[in-house]
């Protein structure tokens, strides 16, 4: 069923955003009365799974979930329509409007994915406000648990207070800013001092394959104590806290790892918390310092803000105060997705290790039906589609957009067989950023 849930949002966040964006080729073209020959949701190679021909429009949906098109007249796209091109130009084709019309046409698509992101970050501030943590609440530091961070000098209980000059003010800032920093600004033991990560830093970590960056130091909860456990005549209950072991002062379920190495094979006091009230209770710890228990590190903001852990702020929006919070948050979005391409396209980074393809996509939905959590991926989907299609390649919208802008600076419009070429040679790149993505996602998948 958790599948079922996630391919659900998958598709239905894929199929939106594509349907929008080729709309956004579509409408400008129909206005400025270039024929549109087809509106595809999907490739149709070689069949559709349907189709029907309105006008001179043929719209349909194919079998092969890997993007959309819009196939316009006197056009040079994916479809290599070179039989066409051949003939006269028309008045309804593409190639015979004004630079201009054409630049609009090819500026659609990723005009529509740019408005659709800040509506959605909009009507998301609307309807659900902001629930964050502050930075200065997090008052004990951090849990880091990366060996690679560790080595390049960030160590639990650092506060994170700048990264290269920007100051952090939340707590889902930090793991972010952090990835893709330099210069890391601490404060430890009450001083501050700077740490200044290695080029590869990213790099590093994709080849530890760690699964844990910088999280929330939380409480050391008891899930379940078993039948099997040497503790399972303690007294130990679900839902107790342990906060001491002996004389050492547990607060963190980090800490409760170094007290059992600390007194591993020995008899000791727990002093655990239950509903509010603190007791004490013996506990025996192996030589392998363990319990013998089921516990969890992990809990809900609610959890965490109620045992007294972290106070979390919250921020609600009026109709027209939503609109300026959802442009940042755009911009915002926009800017960090930038950097990110820039660290991927920057071989020394080692970012683009951890490149991934629809596999990477579908993941990052929830098991779970949220549709706070669909809108919020489908909005930063929305802003990286935009931003791929604005690259320079030929045959995506960023490449048409470079020779049209060279047409109107120049006066000369490169020729059809030089289109016919760099069409091709675009194709080639994108089939293979798109089989190194997915083989990404693949190498992962079996090695990790």
């Amino acid at each position: 069923m958790e599948f079922v849930i996630k391919i659900s949002q998958f598709l239905l966040s894929l199929s939106l955003l594509i349907v929008l964006h080729e709309l956004g080729h579509f409408v400008p073209a129909k206005a400025f009365k270039t024929r549109v020959e087809k509106f595809y949701l999907f490739f149709d190679v070689k069949f559709s799974l349907f189709k029907k021909k309105i006008g001179d429009t043929v719209y349909g949906i194919g079998w092969l979930p890997l993007g959309g098109y819009v196939k316009i007249s006197g056009m040079i796209d994916e479809s290599m329509d070179t039989e066409q091109m051949a003939q006269e130009p028309q008045p309804w084709e593409f190639r015979s409007k004004p630079a201009w019309q054409r630049l609009i046409i090819m500026l659609g698509g990723v005009t529509v994915n740019f408005v659709l992101a800040i509506l959605i970050y909009i009507g998301m501030s609307y309807f659900y406000g902001d629930q964050f943590l502050p930075n200065d609440n997090i008052k004990d530091g951090l849990l880091i648990e990366s060996t690679v961070a560790n080595k390049a000098g960030l160590l639990t209980g650092d506060k994170i207070l700048e990264v290269d000059g920007y100051e952090i003010e939340n707590f889902s800032e930090i793991s972010e800013k952090v990835l893709f920093g330099k210069n890391i600004t601490i404060e430890r033991n009450g001083s501050q001092s700077t740490v200044t990560l290695p080029e590869d830093f990213l790099s590093q970590l994709i080849d530890s394959k760690e699964k844990r960056f910088i999280n929330l130091r939380e409480p050391f909860i008891v899930v379940e104590v078993p039948d099997t456990s040497f503790n399972k005549n303690s007294g130990l209950r679900k839902g107790d806290i342990v906060v001491a072991l002996n004389d050492y002062k547990t607060k963190y379920a980090d800490e409760v790892k170094l007290a059992l190495e600390k007194f591993k094979g020995q008899e000791v006091s727990a002093k655990v918390v239950r509903d509010k009230s603190e007791i004490d209770i013996p506990l025996t710890i192996n030589e392998e310092a363990k319990l013998g228990l089921v516990y969890a590190a992990s809990s809900t903001s609610k959890t965490l803000e109620a045992l007294g852990y972290y106070q979390y702020d919250t921020k609600e929006y009026g109709f027209f105060e939503s609109f300026p919070v959802g442009l940042k948050k755009s911009k915002d979005r926009l800017v960090s997705y930038w950097e990110q391409l820039g660290a991927i396209f920057t071989p020394s980074t080692g970012a683009y290790k951890g490149v991934g393809g629809f596999k990477a996509i579908f993941d990052i939905f929830p098991n779970v039906w949220s549709w706070q959590a669909f809108w919020s991926i489908t909005a930063f989907l929305s802003i990286m589609l935009a931003v791929l299609n604005l690259l320079p390649i030929p045959a995506l919208d960023g490449g048409h957009v470079m020779f049209l802008l060279y047409e109107m600076v120049s006066g000369r419009k490169p020729g059809d067989k030089f289109m016919e070429y760099a069409q091709m040679v675009g194709f080639f790149i994108l089939i293979a950023l798109v089989l190194f993505a997915n083989g990404n996602d693949i190498y992962k998948a079996i090695f990790d």
